[in-house]
């Protein structure tokens, strides 16, 4: 994609090929017509007569065409970068710093085709502020679903992404009393995944009862509840209460996953998250978290973090193809911002991660478009079907190119518009 400025909607798009979010086959040499922002049609491409229509044809009969993508987990205040003093500067950054961070992070998103992120929250409430004061000036379009500052329990992990709830105060009644413009309430149970003990589960950070009146309290504002659960009693327990979301859900086991596709709750696996520390190079200090440093120092006979994150890995690949066979529905979240996972080009890696999993392509990429766009309330995109969003990206050559020709995108179209690639002629 060259560039971000907007051009006129074309009125024709000749796609080699279109995976349209929907899960079911690869389509070939399809034709879509577009209407003032909206897919009036979608149909075999045949012969187009009588030169080209008014608004033009974009011509992509080498491309692989399909929706818009989605990350349904990022953190748009954190870079992805291992450098720690780098990384110590972000997580002290005043606003006047951060902003210029997260502008950067939705044009990254851009640059691979996200159209849409659901921001897991910050300490500052930055992202919220972004988009009040900033995001709707900016020729951006990437849409911002946004927890603004997740709820934890006092002295329990949360900091980083939130803040705790209030001495003499319940759950419950902190959702209530929120006053930030948020579009879902993030609440984390548990800790974060050991990379010194392999497996190793947390407790609850709030029972199930907390969490029960926490959703209801959400659901009379009309917010859905995305919960932060590691291990099975935290994720048991916010099944249980009726959350709508679970984020990384790392050992869960399979009787959560049954109870969850019974239910419909929504996984958001941010596998690619425990790839970047697998990927780490054996005897480095390089972004060694800090909890793990004085482990190693201490002499204690144990296997380096990058191998823990890499069985970790396998563990959650694993419960993401019985997540595939019990029915569980998976939308893709990165977890972007945390060490080693980029804003935009991480979704490439957890398409990846999903493929290894058992996912055909069609269903990895409908957990990256019409999933996420369920779980995020986007009724308008997600699909490219007769009277969605004509919101679509565009990859040089076939499929089989897929996913990681995400990483260099041809065209973006947002509602019509065109951000980036060249108006094509009919050939």
């Amino acid at each position: 994609m060259k560039n971000h400025r907007a051009e006129n909607s074309p009125a024709l798009v000749r796609a080699g090929w279109v995976i349209d979010g929907s899960g079911c086959g690869i389509q070939k040499d399809m034709l879509l017509e577009i209407r003032r922002g909206i897919i009036s049609d979608i149909r075999p491409a045949g012969r187009i007569s009588g030169g080209d229509p008014p608004g033009g044809l974009l011509e992509l009969s080498r491309c692989t065409v399909l929706p818009g993508l989605i990350d349904s987990h990022v953190h748009l205040f954190m870079s992805g970068t291992r450098d720690r003093k780098s990384r110590d500067l972000q997580l002290r950054a005043g606003f006047d710093q951060v902003r210029r961070d997260i502008a950067a992070h939705l044009a990254m998103h851009l640059l691979c085709g996200v159209v849409a992120v659901r921001d897991g929250g910050d300490y500052g409430g930055y992202a919220l502020r972004y988009r009040s004061e900033i995001h709707k000036e900016a020729d951006v379009p990437v849409r911002m679903k946004l927890a603004g500052r997740a709820w934890h329990r006092p002295g329990r992990y949360g900091s980083l992404i939130g803040r705790s709830v209030p001495e003499h105060t319940t759950l419950a009644q902190a959702v209530v009393k929120e006053k930030d413009p948020i579009d879902c309430v993030k609440i984390v149970n548990s800790g974060l995944n050991s990379l010194v003990c392999f497996g190793k589960q947390t407790a609850v950070q709030f029972d199930t009862e907390q969490l029960k009146a926490a959703v209801k309290a959400a659901r009379r504002r009309g917010l859905k509840t995305m919960v932060h659960a590691n291990g099975r009693q935290p994720v048991e327990t916010a099944v249980l209460a009726g959350c709508h979301s679970i984020e990384h859900g790392f050992f869960m086991g399979e009787e959560n996953l049954k109870r969850m596709a019974e239910s419909g709750v929504v996984w958001v696996p941010t596998a690619c998250a425990m790839q970047a520390y697998a990927s780490v190079p054996e005897h480095t200090d390089e972004a060694t978290p800090r909890d793990v440093e004085s482990t190693f120092r201490q002499g204690i006979d144990h296997p380096t973090p990058a191998e823990v994150a890499r069985k970790t890995l396998d563990s959650q690949i694993e419960q993401l193809s019985a997540a595939r066979r019990l029915g569980v529905r998976v939308a893709l979240g990165t977890d972007s911002g945390s060490i080693g996972v980029h804003h935009g080009r991480s979704v490439v890696d957890e398409m990846k991660l999903f493929i290894r999993a058992g996912f055909s392509l069609p269903e990895a990429v409908r957990c990256a478009t019409a999933a996420g766009a369920e779980l995020l309330g986007l009724d308008s995109c997600g699909v490219l079907k007769k009277g969605m969003s004509a919101t679509l990206v565009a990859v040089t050559g076939d499929p089989d190119g897929l996913p990681e020709s995400l990483g260099t995108i041809q065209t973006l179209i947002v509602d019509g518009r065109i951000y980036g690639g060249e108006k094509g002629t009919d050939a």
